[in-house]
């Protein structure tokens, strides 16, 4: 079993600062791209960043300036260091990850989301 666990959401006042993890555990025999998604109520889900093993990482417009993600390989683990929060930020975040697992191949894993909630 793979799982992804996400932590660090919350409510922030606008203009400030929120940063979350993701950490994959599990049968893991290798993790390949990571990447933040999230969704506000009524909305479709969207990409918010991402990262590739290597580090090399692409943004949304919406958050470029603002948002930061980097990941640590020996942990699994990614984050998402959130600056400048609008109310527009506002949505559950989800990670997701391609990972292979011992025995298996390549999947795509969802975390189960974070709340993050930005008040004006």
């Amino acid at each position: 079993q793979v799982q992804l666990v996400e932590s660090g959401g919350g409510l922030v006042q606008a203009g400030g600062s929120l940063r979350l993890s993701c950490a994959a555990s599990g049968m893991i025999f290798g993790v390949n791209a990571m990447a933040w998604y999230r969704q506000a109520p009524g909305k479709q889900r969207e990409l918010v960043a991402a990262i590739t093993f290597g580090g090399s990482t692409n943004y949304a417009d919406s958050v470029k300036g603002r948002f930061t993600m980097s990941r640590d390989n020996a942990k699994n683990t990614v984050y998402l260091q959130m600056n400048s929060l609008k109310p527009e930020d506002t949505a559950v975040y989800y990670c997701n990850a391609n990972i292979r697992s011992l025995g298996g191949g390549w999947s795509d894993y969802w975390g189960q989301g974070t709340q993050v909630t930005v008040s004006s």
